[in-house]
Order: C-alpha cells, then structure tokens, then sequence
C-alpha cells in the first residue's frame, strides 16, 4: 500500500518513457625487433646467394638446411607483415569509437548506477522491475541521510523513469547535489522482487584522448559500452 509523502514526485506508470510515482596481456614485437628481423631476413637471403654461388662442386652445401632456414625466415617475414596489418585495424577501430562517441555528444544516456546529481531541483534515475509490485524508492544525500521515501504500485518494464524534485518526505526542499536511489520491490504474495537502477543524464563532452573515449555524464566518465540506451 502507498504511502502518503509531503514530496511531489511523478506517479508510477507502466510505459518506460514517461516518469514513475587497455590493452592486452600478450607479448608484443617491438618496432627495433621488427626492424632487426627484417634486417636479418635480408642478410641470411644475401648470405645464402653468396654460398650457393661459391660452393665446392665436389662437396654441396646442406640444401635441406637452407630450405628449412629459408622458411623460417619467410614465417618471420609474414608474422611482420600480418602485425602491420593487425595495427592499422586498431588504429581504424579507435577511429570508429572516437566517431562513435562523439555522436552521442547532446544525448540523453541511460548508465548503470544508483548515484545521480540533482541540478535545479531535478534528478532523474531510471527503475526496472520483472514483475508487477509494490515498489519501495528511497533516496539518500552524501552522507547516507534518508531524505525522501515512499512506496508505489507498479508494472513490470525496464527504464521506467522516476525524477525527483528534491522535496523530501517531510516536504523540505534539499539543495543540488550528489543523491543515492535505492530501490526494493515485493509482489502481492510479499516475495522479493528483483529491482535495479540505472542513472539517465545529458552526454556534456567526450575525451577522445583516453582509449576507449570517455563521455561525461551528469559530472562522472563513462566509456561507450557502459551505455545501456539512449532515450533522446
């Protein structure tokens, strides 16, 4: 059952678009390695032209041991030649998360995370439930006072948005900043209902000099992947 709160919050509904109530650990050749075994790949083929040319009529070189040495070498050759390759994918990856990122510049983002920062008496956070249930929402300031709780009916759905006009229960308006939403659900038999939160905020910037490329949101850093949707 609902409980009756001195805060005005938007009231639970069952649409999600409208308010409730770096790198590897594997070795890598260097670019002086690289540069050393295509060297020495050129030395061994002048090399073994030279002795080929030069050799006892009477008494011929091993071939066998040229030939294996010969394909050796020619492994080592395309190993360099597929490294190469496999750097200008990277290069062209991050190019393509850079571009990414920058798309979503103006962007209103869903992240995963409870703590969001109210801004002119406003803080939204984003609710999913499995199942219809009793929803109970409480929110927390920086030092973990309870500010504002209250319990809703609700339907099951993902990103159901709630926001919060910064009036707690006993209607005191609390100023901007950092608050924490915590959210518990039971359905009508009184079992526990998996409830998670997720935080929705305007991308204000991207830092392309960091890999992958970190958005800001509502004053904290995220990469790409962390973003669970894009709501506007």
């Amino acid at each position: 059952m609902a409980t009756t709160g001195a805060a005005s919050v938007a009231a639970p509904v069952v649409s999600g678009t409208t308010p409730l109530p770096k790198s590897s650990s594997g070795a890598t050749l260097s670019s002086t390695t690289g540069g050393t075994l295509a060297g020495n790949f050129q030395t061994f083929l002048t090399l073994l032209t030279t002795q080929l040319q030069n050799q006892n009529p009477l008494s011929p070189l091993d071939t066998n041991q040229f030939t294996q040495q010969l394909v050796q070498f020619a492994g080592v050759e395309q190993q360099l030649k597929t490294n190469d390759e496999l750097a200008s994918l990277v290069t062209l990856q991050q190019t393509a998360q850079s571009t990414q990122a920058l798309g979503f510049v103006g962007k209103t983002a869903v992240v995963d995370g409870s703590t969001a920062t109210m801004t002119n008496a406003s803080a939204t956070w984003d609710v999913s439930v499995p199942k219809a249930a009793n929803l109970n929402l409480t929110v927390t300031n920086s030092t973990g006072q309870t500010v504002f709780s209250n319990t809703y009916s609700v339907q099951a759905g993902d990103n159901q948005p709630f926001v919060w006009n910064g009036k707690g229960t006993d209607g005191t308006q609390w100023p901007d900043g950092k608050y924490t939403l915590t959210a518990t659900a039971t359905d009508s038999n009184g079992q526990t209902v998996g409830a998670t939160t997720r935080l929705q905020g305007t991308v204000s910037s991207v830092d392309l000099t960091q890999t992958p490329p970190l958005l800001t949101i509502n004053g904290q850093t995220y990469t790409v992947n962390q973003i669970k949707a894009i709501v506007s």
